[in-house]
C-alpha cells in the first residue's frame, strides 16, 4: 500500500467522512461505451453557435458532433442550455486547505500527514468542478501532495480537474543561505516529477503586495533554459514589473500577478508568444477575507490599489495582442470561485466570447494540449459544461450558471439530473 493510502485509510479509521468524500475517493472509472448528449447550443472551436448538436461521446473522448443519435446510445438531454467545452484555470494551489473550523485560521495551520492532506484537498477539487473547471495548472504545493492529487485523479481514483502539477516552487534563498542553482533546482522538480517548473521570482503574497524582486535574471534564464531542455515549461511569478520583465526576457512561458507592465514588456510578450495570468481577482478574494485571514485594516487598501493596476495593465496588454489566460490563484475558500477572473477581463475590454478564450483555447496551447482540450470537436477529451444562458452575451453565466459538468466523458456536476445521471464518478487523463 503506498503512503499515500496509508495515510488516507488511517485517517478515515478515526473519522466520518461525509459522504462526498466516499464517491471523490473510491469512484471507479466505469464509462459507458457510448453517450449521445443533445445540446440546445453549442459553442465550436471556432466560437460560432450551433443548435441542436449531438455529442457523441465513446469512454473518455468526443467521438463526433453532428445531428443523428446513435442506436443504443445512453441519451443526455441537454436541449435546454448552451454548451461549451470544459474550462481550464492555469493557476491553483489545491492542496491549500481550510476546514472553516470557528477559531482557526487559513494561515499556520498545524502539519499534517501529506495523505490526510490529499483527503482534505479533495474538497477543493469538487468545488473547482462545481465552477466548469475540468483542468487546472496547480502551481504550489508541499510535500508531493499536488503529485499524488494528480496521479490518483488520473488513476480514477479521485473525481477531480485534470491536474498539471509542478510541485514545490523555486525561490531564492534567504538570509544568509548560499546562492542557488537555479539549474540544477529546476532538474531536480523535473526528476522529482512535476509537469511544470514554478519560480517565485518575487515577494508578493496573501495580503502583502511588495513588489521586490528576488530572482536576478540569468537564474531565470538558467532554470528555463534546463527546464526547456528536457521539454518542460516554466511559469514565473512576479508580482512587480522589473520581475515580469526580465520574465519575459529569460523566456518564461507564463508569467504570473504583475502590475505596471511598460510598453516595452508587453510589446516583447507578444513577439514571444509568453501568456499572461494577471490573477486580478485573487486580491479581490483576500479583501473580502480578511476577517477569515485575520489581516489588518491597514492592508486592504495597498490590495485594492493593486487591484486597479492589475487591471489597468490587463487592460493595456489585451489591447496590445498579449495571451492572457483565466488563473483564479485559488487558495482555501477560494476554490468555487475560480471563474470570477472573467468578470475582470471583461472589464479589461474583452468581449465575454474572448473571454471564454482566456479560459479554453489559449490555456490549452500554453498546457501543450491544443490538440485534445479546450475545444468541442471530436478526437478532444469529452469535458463538457452546460451553463444556463447565454455567455457570449453575459460573462456572469459562465460565472453563475454552471449547471452541469461532465469530465472525461464521466458525468462530475449534475444540478438538472440531465438523463437520469445525477452522479459523481471517477475520471482518468
Amino acid at each position: 500500500m503506498s503512503h499515500v493510502f496509508f495515510f488516507v485509510f488511517s485517517w478515515l479509521r478515526g473519522h466520518r467522512p461525509p459522504l462526498w468524500f466516499a464517491l471523490l475517493l473510491f469512484a471507479s472509472p466505469a464509462l459507458a461505451a457510448t453517450k449521445a448528449i443533445k445540446a440546445g447550443r453549442l459553442i465550436d472551436p471556432s466560437g460560432r453557435v450551433v443548435t441542436n448538436a449531438v455529442i457523441v461521446v465513446e469512454n473518455d473522448r468526443i467521438a463526433s458532433i453532428g445531428t443523428t443519435t446513435p442506436a443504443g446510445a445512453e441519451v443526455i438531454d441537454l436541449s435546454r442550455f448552451t454548451i461549451i467545452p470544459g474550462l481550464i484555470d492555469v493557476h491553483t494551489h489545491m492542496t491549500y486547505y481550510w476546514d472553516r473550523t470557528p477559531g482557526t485560521r487559513p494561515l499556520n495551520q498545524p502539519r499534517r500527514p501529506a495523505g490526510v492532506t490529499v483527503v482534505l484537498a479533495a474538497e477543493n477539487a469538487q468545488r473547482t468542478l462545481e465552477t466548469g473547471v475540468t483542468t487546472v495548472r496547480d502551481l504550489g504545493a508541499a510535500n508531493e501532495t499536488d503529485y499524488a492529487m494528480r496521479d490518483l485523479i488520473n488513476m480514477g481514483k479521485m473525481v477531480g480537474p485534470r491536474m498539471f502539477v509542478a510541485g514545490q516552487g523555486l525561490s531564492a534563498g534567504r538570509g544568509g543561505a548560499p546562492p542557488q542553482d537555479f539549474r540544477q533546482l529546476a532538474e531536480a522538480r523535473i526528476a522529482a516529477g512535476s509537469d511544470w517548473v514554478k519560480i517565485y521570482g518575487s515577494r508578493g503574497s496573501y495580503q502583502s503586495v511588495d513588489t521586490t524582486q528576488t530572482v536576478s535574471y540569468d537564474d531565470m534564464q538558467s532554470a528555463v533554459d534546463a527546464a526547456h531542455a528536457k521539454n518542460h515549461r516554466v511559469a514565473i511569478h512576479s508580482y512587480g514589473p522589473s520581475g515580469v520583465k526580465d520574465a519575459v526576457r529569460a523566456g518564461a512561458d507564463s508569467v504570473e500577478h504583475g502590475i505596471d507592465l511598460d510598453d516595452e514588456t508587453i510589446a516583447d510578450m507578444v513577439r514571444r508568444g509568453t501568456v499572461w495570468a494577471p490573477t486580478i481577482d485573487h486580491n479581490r478574494y483576500y479583501a473580502e477575507a480578511k476577517d477569515e485571514f485575520g489581516f489588518a485594516p491597514d492592508t486592504i487598501p495597498p490590495l485594492q490599489a493593486y487591484i486597479e493596476r492589475n487591471l489597468d495593465s490587463t487592460r493595456r496588454a489585451f489591447k496590445a495582442g498579449v495571451k492572457i489566460a483565466m488563473g483564479s490563484d485559488a487558495v482555501y475558500t477560494m476554490f468555487g470561485q475560480n471563474t470570477r477572473e472573467l468578470g475582470w477581463f471583461v472589464k479589461a475590454g474583452m468581449t465575454p466570447a474572448q473571454a471564454l478564450a482566456t479560459a479554453t483555447t489559449i490555456p490549452a496551447a500554453l498546457l501543450g494540449h491544443e490538440r485534445d482540450l479546450g475545444a468541442l470537436a471530436p478526437g478532444y477529451f469529452a469535458d463538457i459544461v452546460a451553463v444556463d444562458g447565454d455567455p457570449l452575451v453575459d460573462v456572469d453565466v459562465l460565472i453563475n450558471n454552471v449547471r452541469w459538468v461532465m469530465k472525461g466523458g464521466m458525468v462530475v456536476v449534475d444540478h438538472i439530473g440531465a438523463g437520469g445521471t445525477g452522479r459523481a464518478g471517477g475520471a482518468g487523463r
